[in-house]
């Protein structure tokens, strides 16, 4: 079994790396401290599993990074270790392809259950990943019914792809709020970007 572990800290890497050599020890568990190199590694040799950090120089690029792996290696799993909460970064992790998030704090007890399962061809999700992955569905589908009259102008004026300076033009808005206005939209339906309220709009025939 081949493993790629990516984290920009030496001591995580390191303790992590620990913990998976005494549960797997016939495992080849390979390091790399940055999104570039998981790339580099995933496209040029086999694995059976990644596991990486979101918060990777530069920014989170290692979000990024996983979904170029998913999109040219679907079939290769990927758990995501992060020190941010399943309620800020879960959702997307999971929504970019990510079989199981796992906070710093809790990897000493879930990693290995969270293998296990992942290489099972299964996803793992801890009770707080459950809950945040609840609440985005249900927001997804609160429907437009949620928004305000303004909101719903908006709504179908974004739908149809116009940009925020467009429909500051013609509601006579200034175009900070008409981001207000977009912003209260993303966050009643839980959108994360235009294209996704576009599809919404498709697929409701709206």
């Amino acid at each position: 079994m081949r493993i790629l572990l990516a984290d920009d800290h030496t001591i995580v890497r390191d303790g992590i790396k620990m913990l998976l050599v005494e549960a797997y020890p016939f495992a080849e568990i390979v390091t790399v401290s940055n999104a570039a190199d998981i790339l580099i590694k995933v496209d040029t040799e086999p694995w059976d599993l990644v596991i990486s950090d979101i918060s990777m120089p530069p920014g989170n690029s290692g979000l990024d990074a996983i979904k170029q792996v998913k999109e040219h290696h679907p079939s290769l799993p990927v758990i995501i270790l992060s020190m941010h909460t399943a309620e800020q970064y879960a959702v997307r992790a999971m929504q970019s392809g990510a079989a199981a998030y796992l906070t710093k704090g809790a990897a000493t007890l879930e990693l290995v259950k969270a293998v296990n399962r992942v290489l099972d061809g299964k996803k793992y999700l801890t009770p707080e990943v459950a809950v945040a992955l609840a609440d985005a569905f249900e927001k997804k589908h609160s429907g437009i019914e949620e928004l305000s009259e303004r909101e719903r102008e908006v709504f179908l004026m974004l739908a149809k792809g116009l940009t925020i300076s467009e429909i500051a033009q013609q509601l006579t808005r200034s175009i900070n709020t008409i981001s207000t206005f977009r912003s209260r939209i993303f966050e009643k339906m839980g959108f994360s970007n235009n294209m996704e309220l576009i599809k919404y709009a498709i697929d409701n025939k709206i």
